[in-house]
């Protein structure tokens, strides 16, 4: 098999690395010919998540690499979302022309492109064409089944090789939320929650993301920041007693893929999340932690997840065993054999 990846960013990027790098190298592994081109490079990423826009020459540079790399790719393509961020589809549809290309969506992109000319209908024709798709929760899934027959779910996975490693808690009871500079709005938009956990209880909020974000810090919640690295994440999430995924419910949140509640389950950390979207699949109510919605329903998982050992000790078993169904492990070989299917199927 020979594959062309053509991803949105290059390892910095969790999507780009977990749904594209992941299994490229489990790929070559096995003995086929895979190669992988992002779009934007680190230089836009690191701005993105700084909250600044990257310069115009930026865009056209990276569109610049796209277009060649396009031209001297294999036939049977794997995309993120598309091949040309910004470009309306029938640029796209020059370059896919006879090509057997896939989709892999991890997010409700569509609500980027809502309302914009020439770009608001462009990922409904991209997925009627495409010779497969991948959709990593089941809200993409219908979305997406409604506009192509050959689709799949496999959820955004980690390796559990990686997280097989013991370290000491840390000494204070410590929540972690885990994520970027820009998603770390979904803890400012329920501020008011935090806050009122933290007036009741004495724990500590750890952020993976970025050190400056302290600057950000919710007045009244004590809060340490950290810098987000691949080789030190997986201590600090080992390390905290609790994994918590507030989000706001609407399209885009809807969308999303609990990435972050199935690293926590990865650590073995029993999990606070919002009812939204594909974290009501994730988590195993008051089996691997606490679906919670309102302060009151906040403040009480909290409560017992502080105040019960028993009850933590068997969540937290729990999310273990749950991680495994959410692996690379898993799901390499189901990936594996949906590409093989798709290019064969798209032949004919």
């Amino acid at each position: 098999m020979k594959l062309t990846m053509f991803t949105r960013y290059n390892t910095l990027g969790a999507s780009s690395r977990y749904r594209y790098y992941m299994y490229a190298a489990r790929l070559r592994d096995a003995g086929e010919q895979v190669d992988v081109f992002n779009f934007f490079d680190e230089q836009y990423l690191r701005c993105l998540y700084k909250g600044k826009r990257a310069g115009f020459f930026n865009i056209l540079n990276a569109c610049w690499r796209r277009f060649k790399a396009v031209l001297r790719a294999d036939d049977n393509l794997l995309i993120e979302y598309e091949l040309f961020p910004f470009l309306p589809y029938w640029i796209e549809q020059i370059f896919l022309a006879r090509r057997k290309y896939i989709l892999n969506f991890d997010d409700n992109v569509w609500e980027k492109y809502a309302g914009k000319m020439f770009l608001s209908g462009k990922y409904d024709a991209l997925a009627r064409n495409a010779g497969g798709i991948i959709a990593a929760n089941d809200f993409l899934y219908e979305k997406v089944s409604k506009l192509n027959k050959n689709v799949i779910k496999i959820p955004t996975v980690v390796d559990l090789d990686l997280y097989r490693v013991e370290n000491k808690k840390f000494d204070k009871f410590t929540l972690v939320w885990i994520g970027t500079p820009v998603t770390y709005m979904y803890l400012e938009k329920n501020a008011a929650i935090l806050q009122q956990m933290s007036w009741k209880y004495d724990f500590e909020l750890l952020v993976i993301a970025r050190k400056s974000l302290k600057n950000r810090r919710i007045e009244g919640v004590n809060m340490r920041f950290e810098n987000w690295t691949q080789e030190g994440e997986t201590e600090l999430l080992v390390r905290s007693h609790v994994g918590i995924m507030p989000l706001t419910d609407d399209e885009f949140s809807r969308g999303k893929s609990a990435f972050k509640l199935i690293q926590y389950s990865a650590a073995g950390l029993p999990v606070i999340a919002s009812s939204v979207g594909e974290n009501v699949n994730v988590v195993n109510n008051e089996q691997t932690g606490f679906l919670a919605d309102s302060p009151e329903e906040w403040l009480e998982a909290l409560g017992k997840l502080i105040n019960d050992k028993g009850l933590y000790s068997t969540m937290a078993k729990n999310t273990g065993k749950v991680s495994e169904d959410y692996s690379i492990q898993k799901y390499f070989p189901i990936f594996q054999n949906f590409i093989k299917k798709s290019q064969s199927s798209h032949r004919k």
